[in-house]
């Protein structure tokens, strides 16, 4: 049986909010409110009473367990507690009821750059931060040649940091933490850090961690990178958590939930994209069975749904979608191909138009759907709604799908599953063996 790296029993923060902010006070301002208090005081002047602060529970009762070298993700809108657990895991701050126990030697990545001084240089606010986050000198030294080159500025390393642009800075301080090599990693939105580039290298160093028996909690508002990393997944919502289960069912539920993108528009007829031909009333993102949704499994079938109104009879239509992903990278365009309006004049009405995108086809990942109208007979481009609307593609490793037992960063707009054979001969391999000429000393 797998020993317990973490368990997190009832845990509750408490906040009182006032609703003011104290203000900074000079020394001279200090003392002549006291002595103004001191004057009301004597004179029987009382200021107005204060409104007692309200209470704000960040967090209550939230319990969970983590095995030595699980990888979890930690998922839920901003202001739903995730920093604020965080925190408390990592002894920042004391919760107010409950209580943790945590075995082994804890790393926080939950400010990157804490700890770094604008003065020294980057070489010595390597040594500084790593004794503050807890590495041993001896450690630092023999890891400072591959955190250095983990951020790729060696050219840079005896410059003061306060001369380094933003993304050389937090490289730095990341490869710092990340090198802590700790039994319990806290990692909150590390791949906010730089480019894309080191936002990829930010993604396999956090794989690498997890894979090499290291427990952890990964905080991000990178779906894709939650359910590549982390095989379970916890879903706060309100400082409570709502859902705790496997990753991409998670990832799937919040989505859906309407946190996340936007799956159906609709418009009115005075706000409705248009023209004196066809006027455009809602876009919609469908499973198969019917259902709305931001997200969908990499497998299943997704239904683009254009509804629209024909205001001029006698022209020959042609609806569209087109397809971007996050990146900006413009997928495909799909054209409609039904048999019954194909080259045919279309009379007045409203109309029903869907496109089915196959399962194993898009890539992980936001998808952004834009909706099209033109006619023919003259080409003719109506108009194109762009970014109309958006759901989200969640990838899982498995048999059926393009990922299979690979858990890294799969580049690429599509990704299709496709059939494999590979052939082997056991005799070719012992024929070439024998076949092959010896070596003469």
């Amino acid at each position: 049986m797998t020993a317990l790296a973490l368990q997190v029993e009832n845990i509750g923060k408490l906040y009182h909010l006032t609703g003011t902010r104290t203000p900074y006070r000079t020394l001279r301002e200090s003392v002549t409110q006291s002595v103004s208090r001191t004057f009301k005081t004597l004179t029987g002047r009382r200021s107005q009473s204060r409104k007692p602060p309200d209470p704000l529970w960040a967090l209550r009762n939230v319990s969970f367990n983590l095995k030595a070298g699980e990888v979890i993700g930690l998922i839920g809108r901003n202001g739903a507690g995730k920093s604020t657990l965080l925190k408390i895991l990592s002894r920042i701050t004391d919760p107010t009821e409950g209580w943790v126990e945590m075995r082994g030697r804890v790393g926080s990545l939950l400010e990157v750059g804490a700890g770094f001084h604008p003065e020294l240089t980057g070489r010595e606010n390597v040594f500084l931060s790593s004794a503050i986050l807890g590495m041993r000198r001896q450690e630092a030294l023999r890891k400072f040649d591959e955190i250095v080159a983990f951020a790729n500025v060696e050219r840079f390393v005896d410059t003061p940091v306060k001369h380094y642009s933003s993304g050389m800075f937090l490289r730095l301080a990341f490869a710092v933490a990340a090198h802590l090599d700790p039994e319990i990693l806290l990692v909150d939105e590390v791949l906010a850090v730089g480019d894309a580039r080191f936002q990829r290298k930010c993604l396999d160093k956090m794989q690498d961690v997890g894979q090499q028996g290291s427990t952890v909690i990964f905080v991000s508002h990178n779906m894709p990178a939650i359910t590549r990393l982390c095989q379970r997944a916890i879903l706060l919502e309100n400082g409570t958590i709502s859902r705790d289960g496997v990753s991409h069912e998670v990832v799937a539920a919040y989505l859906n939930s309407g946190l996340g993108t936007t799956a159906m528009r609709q418009w009115t007829e005075a706000t409705a994209p248009s023209t004196a031909e066809v006027r455009l009333r809602a876009v919609r993102v469908r499973t198969e069975d019917g259902r709305i949704a931001e997200a969908v499994d990499i497998r299943e079938n997704v239904l683009v749904e254009l509804e629209y109104d024909v205001l001029q009879p006698n022209h020959v239509l042609m609806p569209h979608f087109t397809l971007h992903n996050a990146e900006g990278t413009f997928v495909f365009v799909a054209f409609e191909q039904s048999k019954e309006w194909r080259g045919r004049v279309r009379p007045q009405g409203r109309y029903v138009t869907t496109g089915i995108i196959p399962g194993n086809f898009l890539s992980e990942g936001a998808a952004i759907i834009g909706a099209a109208f033109r006619v023919l007979n003259p080409d003719r481009m109506l108009f194109w709604e762009r970014d109309a609307v958006a759901f989200h593609v969640i990838d899982h490793p498995g048999d059926d799908t393009a990922r299979g037992d690979f858990h890294g960063v799969i580049p690429g707009a599509v990704r299709p599953l496709l059939h494999w054979t590979t052939q082997f001969d056991q005799e070719s391999t012992h024929a070439h063996r024998d076949t092959t000429p010896l070596a003469v000393s």
